[in-house]
């Protein structure tokens, strides 16, 4: 008897906490090796007499100079009001795109020839003809930047709303759940992880098409700092101009992942419990 009450009581498992170690450790996972990687350049530059690869000391104190002092941060306002446009407006039509595709089966099989050859062709290589249609003002470059960002947006759309379970379909149905409350209860937060991971790649392409449709007729811009430096053989210049563009880029995709992490906070906290 006693043998059978002790097999029917749960064990419990005491979750101990993590030591501030093992904390701090985590916290470090992540920059370690770009601060490996900006401690090594600083070193092996410090002594460099290259005109093309100055110290990294020196190239810091330029940046501030540049983008601080001189005023060149007027060229970063408008390459990112360009790419958050750009991006908003294709990453719009990707979401709308995919789920129209996705509920619409006829126009799916009609424009899946179109979607793919249009995807597969470099976003660049069509810099002609937008200058030839919309100018060489800054619609030209938001045009640009949205058409590259369509495409990832959309394609994962439409994969992660056909991914979605029929079973939960089958329930929405049973409760009486309307196309909207359907789309909207169900589609949409099915779908967003993929639709978030459509949105991430999008934003990488954005970044890459902003400064690419500033080397080619355009005014101002980051693009256009770092090219009229190489022009004049200011090299150190040029340097700044490409920490900046690094600096926005990362500090745009951390954003972006928190953002993610707290809109899909459902989503990873499912995964734990799953994972567990």
């Amino acid at each position: 008897m006693s043998r059978m009450t002790t097999s029917l009581v749960p064990t419990v498992r005491v979750r101990r906490g993590s030591s501030p170690l093992r904390r701090v450790g985590q916290a470090l996972t992540p920059v370690w090796l770009p601060l490996l990687l900006i401690a090594v350049w600083w070193f092996v530059s410090a002594e460099s007499v290259s005109p093309f690869f100055p110290p990294l000391s020196d190239i810091l104190v330029d940046t501030w100079d540049q983008w601080v002092v001189f005023g060149a941060w007027t060229n970063a306002v408008v390459s990112l009001r360009n790419l958050f446009i750009g991006y908003l407006l294709g990453t719009l039509i990707g979401v709308v795109g995919g789920s129209l595709m996705w509920r619409l089966k006829y126009l799916r099989m009609a424009a899946n020839p179109i979607i793919y050859f249009l995807y597969v062709l470099p976003a660049p290589a069509l810099l002609p003809a937008m200058i030839a249609i919309f100018g060489i003002g800054d619609l030209r470059q938001i045009a640009l930047i949205a058409l590259g960002s369509i495409w990832p947006t959309l394609l994962n759309t439409l994969d992660g709303m056909r991914g979605i379970d029929t079973v939960k379909f089958d329930t929405a149905r049973a409760l009486r759940l309307g196309g909207w409350r359907t789309y909207t209860r169900l589609v949409l937060p099915g779908a967003a992880p993929q639709i978030a991971a459509g949105l991430r790649a999008s934003l990488t392409v954005g970044i890459v098409l902003m400064v690419v449709s500033e080397m080619v007729a355009a005014n101002s811009g980051i693009g256009v700092f770092i090219l009229q430096a190489q022009a004049e053989f200011a090299i150190k210049k040029m340097w700044t101009g490409i920490l900046v563009l690094a600096f926005i880029g990362t500090a745009l995709n951390y954003l972006f992942v928190f953002v993610e992490r707290r809109a899909l906070r459902w989503y990873y906290r499912s995964r734990a419990l799953g994972s567990s």
